[in-house]
């Protein structure tokens, strides 16, 4: 008995020959179609079709659904835009794992066809309870359980956001709420080199003020997702941690730096020429430099005793190991404010408009916003991130789909370490910040604070597949816990 109906959804006229021919031939299938655009004409005569509105949309959604309805196998073979490379053997590994483990969704590993002709292994990452950003990478094939799409098209129907562009973000997120999601750790299928831009052209994707209608329509679907399996939250009111003790200055500007000797001199004198009506120092965590940046910094702090140059005995330290160095020495102000390594403050009165916004109001956190430049300060796309995603109603909600939240980023002294970061070099600011907004308000400035250089040293400039799955494994694994925190948060 033939267990899988597949569907190809196409962005052309009649998608990919070879795949059709392997979906149309293959024993587990009983039969295939083909959802294209409107203006698309007919399909080739081995498959019907019918015509979606856009593909990402909650119409073609429903559409697609509703024409599983009328088939009668368990299974729906969902072939994403990009020409997979199909196989009936992968077919079969991804079907055998639906059938053992029973999951809402089985996606796979591919084979990366490059252009230079050559082949690489393609692995994702596991999909766990914290994967809800919206850009969460399944690759182009994905196999869904009808048991657990059952009703769901009159159940999108009935909420009737209308979604032009979350229509399967919507969809996943549901299905994921009804079972497992399940990577299968090995190639199922080969797919030409998709997105060819370094990690570093890629990172600001999210923040571009030209996505923002998708933007708003994401943050509603990951809302009502929140909202649905009770990690939603109210704005937070929480009184901040007392102070704990005294402290030698107002304000301490943090700089963590290992081997920055271009750049380090820059963000000194953005730091120390800072203006303001208050104490301030700026605590240098220099984490076993080598390439003569500790003496540039040995050098500024015995000219200006307000430079505290920390090198710390331990040196297994990530960037969120520098920061507590500094946050627990005795030489932290009461406000701490971030500046990297190789960026600058826009002006001379930044520190002073950031510690003012905690006068304001009892905030845990505030952050501000940037501007993208190159090396030579020279704007790049997309220019300023304001992150104006963030509102005071929600933004606690929609930390959890973003990457991030903008800088620089303060924190009240007292109330973050009490929280402290992690140890690592990538995520660390995430970790801190989103367990902060469960508990504490968070102030926004709008205004560009921070020239945020872009160039061929930065961390994320060229990451490798294997770093950058770590790296977003590790966010989803700050998100799942930070979920079970807030539904544990919503049933006290």
């Amino acid at each position: 008995m033939k267990s899988i109906s597949a569907i190809m959804t196409c962005l052309g006229e009649s998608g990919e020959p070879e795949t059709l021919d392997v979906l149309t031939h293959c024993e587990l299938i009983d039969a295939t179609t083909l959802a294209l655009p409107p203006q698309a004409s007919l399909a080739p005569a081995q498959c019907k079709s019918i015509h979606i509105s856009d593909l990402w949309s909650e119409s073609a959604i429903i559409d697609i659904l509703n024409w599983f309805d009328t088939t009668n196998t368990g299974y729906l073979l969902w072939i994403l835009p990009g020409a997979p490379v199909l196989h009936s053997r992968g077919i079969q590994r991804l079907l055998s794992c639906a059938e053992d483990a029973k999951p809402a969704i089985v996606y796979g590993d591919y084979v990366e066809l490059k252009q230079d002709g050559s082949v690489e292994q393609h692995p994702l990452i596991d999909y766990q309870a914290g994967s809800i950003r919206d850009d969460f990478d399944f690759g182009s094939v994905l196999l869904f359980s009808r048991a657990c799409l059952a009703g769901l098209a009159r159940e999108i129907k009935t909420d009737g956001k209308n979604l032009q562009f979350g229509g399967f973000y919507d969809l996943r997120l549901r299905l994921s709420e009804r079972g497992a999601v399940i990577r299968l750790p090995e190639p199922v299928y080969a797919l030409p080199q998709r997105d060819e831009r370094l990690s570093g052209q890629k990172v600001f994707d999210y923040v571009d003020p030209g996505n923002r209608a998708y933007q708003i329509e994401m943050e509603q679907v990951a809302t009502s997702h929140l909202q649905r399996i009770g990690a939603f939250i109210v704005p937070p009111k929480e009184n901040l941690v007392e102070d704990d003790g005294d402290y030698p200055v107002r304000a301490s500007v943090v700089i963590p730096v290992k081997n920055r000797i271009k750049t380090i001199a820059d963000a000194l004198n953005s730091a120390l020429s800072q203006v303001t009506n208050f104490d301030f120092n700026v605590i240098v965590v220099d984490n076993h430099s080598t390439d003569g940046s500790t003496e540039i910094l040995s050098e500024v702090s015995r000219r200006d005793k307000r430079l505290i140059h920390i090198i710390p005995q331990r040196n297994d330290l990530g960037i969120g190991g520098c920061w507590n160095e500094a946050i627990y020495s005795k030489q932290c102000g009461k406000i701490v404010v971030q500046l990297d390594s190789d960026d600058i403050y826009s002006g001379t009165d930044v520190l002073q408009r950031i510690v003012a916004e905690f006068d304001k109001k009892p905030y845990a956190l505030v952050i501000g916003s940037y501007t993208t430049v190159d090396f030579e300060l020279k704007p790049l796309h997309p220019g300023l991130v304001d992150h104006r995603e963030w509102t005071e109603a929600n933004g606690q909600n929609n930390a959890l789909r973003i990457a991030g939240l903008g800088a620089p980023r303060a924190f009240h002294a007292p109330t973050l370490r009490a929280v402290g970061f992690p140890n690592v070099s990538y995520g660390e600011d995430y970790a801190a910040v989103v367990q902060l907004c469960r508990k504490y308000p968070l102030g926004r400035i709008y205004d560009s604070l921070y020239w945020c250089r872009r160039w061929e040293e930065n961390s994320d400039s060229a990451l490798s597949l294997q770093v950058s799955n770590r790296y977003h494994a590790y966010k989803d694994s700050i998100r799942t816990i930070e979920i079970a925190a807030r539904q544990k948060k919503s049933n006290a």
